[in-house]
């Protein structure tokens, strides 16, 4: 933690006190911390307490300088937002969350979780009831996706006199959390150009249905989270998802394999690394109806005549030159050999290989377990584990061939 800047948001709950142990750790531990209150935070601690415990002002409002006298109320939620290099709001209540998923800046902390661009930790506290509320839950979901990071909290008796989840972790937890996400965030891809694609391809077969495929898209959102925490300028090409897009990426929505080539070739001269993590499909309708294809009770089939779509990973494979190039592969059976395969002949630099089988099913799930190939036929196995620390443990490779 040392010389790390460390943002703390204390919002409204009884958790607040723990607050201040967190504080203190993180200043023993060696990183520079400042504090922002929610005015409900005030009413269960005071602002003096942060102050002594942080060694800095507090910070409670957009209309008070607690800066230096030069210092401009009007920039003061921006230059926090730039000299925090980890926002972490512990308690979050469900009033917090509901403002940051909708956007809500009505006071300096949600302002600021607004303006900055570095990495946003959450650790919910409230009763169970309200964290379990479908509300709050979906609130979570949204932030999650976005790239804001969770610290679920614990089982346990709550303030109401009532158990179940709702307390704040243990603040080595928390802290450990700030360790791992500073250093998964260190801006190490600063300046870096990225394209990610993610998910499905969908080919009509009438205006009403299409041919698909069960790709979720999260490893691709993922991938493009991560880089964008560690400082690259990210373009997500994505497939029909239902995901939200992550903070500071740039996205570019998509449906059929041709729209996939087209936005990805339009990007290709301004891009150091390609990361083709998406599903697209190898064969499209051939001839697509204008028309919704009515079921005739005499008929028993529907034939489909499919041909195939471009090999956009090949093309790009030809067209490289400096730019490093990531395919990703699925394989039911030989499935070393299949991507090890996959991987000379598309002319990639790396190639990650999904495991499918019934202890991991990949599509839907949040966590994956993978295998990475290089050019020299080097295997790196990975454990399962989240799909973001997989995105990580992939840039990390990439990071080293730029």
């Amino acid at each position: 933690m040392r010389g790390k800047h460390v943002l703390v948001g204390v919002t409204g709950g009884i958790a607040a006190y723990k607050a201040g142990y967190l504080v203190r750790d993180l200043v023993k531990s060696g990183a520079e911390v400042k504090v922002m209150m929610t005015e409900a935070g005030t009413r269960f601690v005071t602002p003096l307490t942060f102050s002594a415990l942080s060694k800095n002002p507090v910070f409670t409002d957009l209309w008070t300088n607690n800066q230096s006298s030069d210092s401009d109320i009007s920039t003061q939620h921006i230059d926090l937002a730039n000299w925090a290099d980890v926002l972490v709001i512990a308690p979050a209540s469900a009033n917090t969350i509901a403002k940051l998923a909708y956007g809500i800046s009505d006071n300096l902390l949600a302002v600021v979780a607004l303006a900055t661009t570095r990495p946003i930790i959450l650790a919910p506290t409230m009763d169970a009831e309200m964290y379990l509320n479908p509300v709050t839950q979906n609130n979570l979901t949204s932030l999650k996706e976005r790239g804001y990071i969770v610290i679920p909290p614990v089982e346990g008796e709550l303030a109401s006199g009532l158990s179940g989840p709702g307390r704040l972790p243990e603040i080595k937890i928390i802290i450990e959390t700030i360790g791992k996400i500073l250093d998964q965030s260190h801006q190490d891809l600063k300046k870096k150009r990225i394209l990610v694609t993610a998910g499905p391809t969908y080919e009509a077969i009438d205006p009403v249905r299409f041919v698909g495929n069960r790709s979720s898209g999260k490893m691709g959102f993922a991938i493009a989270n991560a880089a964008a925490q560690r400082g690259a300028e990210v373009t997500l090409v994505a497939g029909p998802t239902h995901l939200e897009t992550p903070r500071n990426v740039t996205r570019i929505d998509v449906e059929s394999a041709q729209e996939m080539l087209t936005a990805v070739l339009a990007h290709t001269k301004k891009t150091d690394a390609i990361i083709m993590a998406a599903a697209v499909a190898d064969y499209r309708p051939a001839n697509p109806a204008k028309h919704k294809i009515k079921k005739h009770s005499s008929s028993k089939a529907l034939e489909l005549q499919l041909e195939a779509t471009t090999d956009i990973l090949a093309m790009l494979g030809k067209k490289k030159r400096s730019m490093t190039l990531v395919g990703f592969a699925l394989e039911t059976k030989d499935e070393l050999a299949g991507a090890k395969e996959k991987l000379r002949k598309k002319n990639l630099d790396l190639i990650v290989l999904n495991s499918f089988g019934k202890q991991n099913r990949v599509f839907g799930s949040n966590l994956n377990t993978v295998a990475m190939i290089d050019k020299r036929g080097k295997v790196e196995q990975l454990p399962i584990m989240p799909k973001f620390d997989i995105a990580n443990k992939i840039l990390n490779k990439i990071k080293t061939l730029l």
